[in-house]
């Protein structure tokens, strides 16, 4: 392996772990939705359909980032996602129906 090669590798993965797709469809619905807890977004709940792009928006429906930083990685990102997402939609589709969207913030049932 060079180390071009190996510089890649690193860089796609960084890319695909912060990617709203990778988040939500690899990952439990408890951890995209801790994320989202984390960066105190004002969204209730995400669609699975085309999640990656609801995910990232959800993002930059939150609180600005004192830093700066996220916003130009988000932007990056959605252009990720939204491929991603088109590659996914099948999946997506069947667990929309399943399941319904992923939700946030959510309350126990009184029962």
């Amino acid at each position: 392996m060079t180390i071009k090669t190996a510089v890649m590798f690193v860089a796609c993965s960084l890319a695909l772990s912060g990617c709203g797709t990778a988040v939500t469809v690899l990952q439990n619905d408890e951890d995209a939705a801790r994320g989202l807890r984390k960066q105190k977004t004002y969204c209730q709940s995400i669609p699975r359909i085309y999640s990656g792009l609801a995910y990232d928006f959800c993002v930059l429906n939150a609180p600005p980032d004192p830093t700066g930083v996220l916003v130009p990685l988000v932007l990056l990102d959605l252009a990720l996602s939204g491929a991603l997402d088109t590659v996914s939609l099948p999946y997506t589709i069947y667990r929309q129906g399943v399941d319904g969207n992923i939700r946030i913030y959510w309350r126990a049932s009184r029962g």
